[in-house]
């Protein structure tokens, strides 16, 4: 049995291996994931030279003091550089783009969370090594403890050519794993404006029992309503996941990533148990934007007494790769756990998949 411990510790942490770099650091991209990278250089004392973005995105901006340039640029000014990338993506031609960089130069990814501000570093794994662990002997096949492995790996290192290891499409997972029917009663939780509807009625032949989506954000609520408005057997909430039925405080951001923090708009959400009142769910499919685990708590009689299949985001918070298949396990040991990393830099669209 693999020791996930042991590959870890025989491995040099990105922190550390741009420590040491001999070379300038230029960090790749600008926002909320640069500003989260910086905070942690300042924690581990690592210098920037510069930033770049892609050539189309330069315009002249300043991001923490520094002109943001093109790469040609700070090769010339600079020569040589080791890059650290600071976004995300899942189109296909960026993350080439991406990759053609990391063949010009050596390219990390410091890993930081999408939600919070814990690092995946020694301390990390040290406090948590029990829980790695466990979780990774609950896992169903090979292929999922392969997936652990690299995005663990991946999480430590930075390096980027261990995703292309793991990387599957969808139709892997709901074909082998999923495999809906025609019958399903699905509950979609952080439903945006319907598209995850669409691919389970893509999946499922279009044919369904009934259809329960949640969706906190006002704007996004409204297209999602305006895209189902000619379905049958569909319950629309305006709700986020969560523990229990409460009030909470929302970034009210555009798109997918309407979140819960600190001081935002104040928005509804509901323990899934509460609002099914004992239907009977067959498929659910969760992204709550790090909400998962308090998600999973407000959903635990849905669990042991159905056993849906499951599709969660994994990737949110570094501890949900495991608490999350640790937690489902408690639940209702039945289930069979498998992990999947779909095509994204870094290593988002990491999901757990349970039947």
């Amino acid at each position: 049995m693999t020791n996930i411990i042991s590959i870890l510790k025989n491995e040099q942490s990105v922190w550390k291996n741009l420590q040491n770099s001999e070379k300038p650091i230029v960090l790749y991209g600008m926002g909320d994931g640069a500003d989260k990278v910086l905070s942690a250089f300042e924690k581990y004392n690592i210098k920037v030279s510069g930033v770049m973005a892609s050539d189309d995105f330069v315009r002249g901006q300043s991001f923490h003091g520094f002109t943001v340039k093109k790469e040609s640029v700070l090769e010339q000014e600079l020569g040589d550089f080791t890059v650290a990338l600071c976004f995300a993506s899942q189109l296909s031609e960026v993350m080439d783009y991406i990759k053609s960089v990391a063949n010009r130069h050596s390219t990390l990814v410091p890993s930081v969370p999408v939600f919070g501000n814990v690092l995946f570093d020694d301390d990390f794994i040290k406090q948590n090594k029990s829980d790695i662990e466990n979780a990774y002997n609950l896992l169903a096949d090979d292929l999922s403890r392969k997936v652990y492995e690299n995005v663990l790996l991946f999480y430590y290192t930075g390096k980027i050519e261990l995703l292309d290891e793991i990387t599957t499409d969808k139709d892997e997972a709901f074909n082998n794993i999923l495999k809906l029917g025609s019958n399903e009663t699905y509950v979609d939780l952080g439903a945006y404006n319907g598209d995850t509807i669409n691919e389970f009625l893509y999946y499922a032949g279009s044919n369904y029992r009934k259809i329960i989506a949640f969706e906190p954000n006002e704007k996004n609520f409204r297209k999602l309503r305006a895209n189902c408005i000619d379905m049958q057997n569909i319950d629309l909430w305006q709700l986020g996941a969560y523990n229990k039925n409460t009030i909470l405080e929302f970034n009210n951001k555009a798109g997918r990533n309407s979140a819960i923090c600190s001081n935002g708009t104040k928005t509804q959400v509901a323990a899934v148990d509460t609002i099914l009142c004992g239907i009977a769910a067959s498929y659910i499919k969760a992204d709550v934007e790090g909400a998962d685990f308090e998600t999973l708590e407000g959903m635990k009689n849905t669990l042991k007494n159905f056993k849906p299949k499951l599709n969660f985001s994994a990737y949110h918070r570094f501890e949900d790769i495991f608490r999350l298949a640790l937690y489902i396990n408690k639940l209702n040991p039945s289930y069979k756990i498998y992990l999947r990393h779909h095509p994204y830099i870094p290593a988002w669209d990491t999901n757990l998949y349970c039947v």
